[in-house]
C-alpha cells in the first residue's frame, strides 16, 4: 500500500473570490466618508498639539508637539468644570429614565382615558426649545434660589429630553407582544419581575437609545448653562471653554485640548453602549 504524499492530505483552503467592482466602491466609499468625519477631530488633535507660535502657519503638521495645553487643562481648574459636566449630564439621564420608563410603560400597557392626549402633549413639549424660554426658566429658578446650581441644570436638561425618551420607549414597549408577559404571569412573575426579566431586556435598544440622546444632549448643552450659572467653578466645560475666547483673540491651543479632553467621555459611552445593544437583541431573540 502506497502512501499518499503529506501535501495531499492538507485540506485545500478555498481561494477567496474576487471583489466585484460594486463592493470595491463600496468600500473605497466608506472609508472615504469615515476620514470626511474623522478628519475634524484629527484637526482637533494637531491643533492642540501645535504650539502657540505656529498655530497661524500654512504647514499642516507642526515641527513639534506641545502637550503644555493639556497639562495647563488639569492644572487651570477645568478638571472641576468637566466633573460639573459630568454631574449635569448622568443626573439627567437618571432623571429621565426613572420618569420615562414608567409613563412610557403604562402608556403602552393600559389603554385609559385620554391616552392619545397624554401622547401628543409628550409631543408638544419636544417643539419647546429652551432659548425661547430662557426667561422664564431663570426666574423661576431665581425664586426657587436654585441659580448657579447643579440641580438645576439637570431639571431643566431632564425635563426638555422627556419627550423624546418616552415616545421612543413607548414605541418599543408597544411592540412587545403582550402574550410574553401573560405566560411570564403565568409562571408566577408579579409585575416588576415581568417587567425586568421580560420586558426591559426586550426594550433595552430603546432604552440605550434614550440614555445616548438624553447624556449627548445635556452634555452639549450651552445656553441654558450660561444663564443659570455664574460662578466659573459651577459652570460646565461648554461655557468654561468659553473663557478662552477673547474680544481680540482666541487660544486656539488650550481651546482645542479642552475639545479634544470634552468628547473623550462620549467616546467611552459609545463603546461601553455597543454591547449593551448586541446583547439585548441577542437576549429577546432567545425570549
Amino acid at each position: 500500500m502506497t502512501r499518499s504524499p503529506a501535501g495531499s492530505r492538507r485540506r485545500q483552503s478555498p481561494r477567496r473570490a474576487p471583489a466585484s467592482l460594486k463592493q470595491v466602491l463600496l468600500a473605497a466609499s466608506a472609508y472615504v466618508i469615515a476620514f470626511i468625519f474623522i478628519f475634524p477631530y484629527l484637526e482637533m488633535i494637531i491643533a492642540a498639539l501645535r504650539p502657540k507660535e505656529q498655530q497661524r502657519e500654512a504647514v499642516y503638521l507642526p515641527d513639534s508637539f506641545n502637550w503644555g495645553a493639556f497639562v495647563d487643562f488639569w492644572s487651570g481648574g477645568l478638571a472641576g468644570n468637566l466633573l460639573v459636566t459630568l454631574e449635569v449630564a448622568a443626573g439627567s439621564t437618571i432623571l429621565v429614565l426613572l420618569v420615562a420608563l414608567p409613563a412610557a410603560y403604562y402608556s403602552a400597557r393600559h389603554n385609559f382615558r385620554g391616552r392619545m392626549v397624554f401622547l401628543f402633549l409628550v409631543l408638544i413639549t419636544q417643539m419647546f426649545q429652551p432659548t425661547a424660554m430662557l426667561v422664564g426658566i431663570y426666574r423661576e429658578f431665581f425664586q426657587f434660589g436654585m441659580v448657579d446650581s447643579v440641580w438645576s441644570l439637570i431639571l431643566v436638561n431632564g425635563g426638555f429630553n422627556l419627550a423624546f425618551a418616552v415616545w421612543i420607549l413607548h414605541a418599543y414597549f408597544a411592540s412587545i407582544p403582550r402574550e410574553l408577559e401573560e405566560a411570564a404571569s403565568m409562571d408566577g412573575s408579579g409585575r416588576f419581575g415581568v417587567l425586568f426579566r421580560i420586558t426591559l431586556p426586550l426594550a433595552l435598544p430603546g432604552v440605550v437609545t434614550a440614555l445616548i440622546f438624553t447624556f449627548i444632549a445635556a452634555w452639549n448643552e450651552f445656553v441654558v448653562a450660561l444663564t443659570l450659572t455664574t460662578t466659573p467653578e459651577k459652570q460646565p466645560l461648554t461655557v468654561a471653554l468659553n473663557s478662552y475666547i477673547g474680544q481680540y483673540q482666541v487660544d486656539w491651543q488650550s481651546l482645542f485640548a479642552g475639545s479634544v479632553i470634552a468628547t473623550i467621555p462620549v467616546i467611552i459611552l459609545f463603546a461601553l453602549i455597543e454591547r449593551k445593544v448586541v446583547s439585548g437583541l441577542t437576549a429577546g431573540s432567545i425570549k
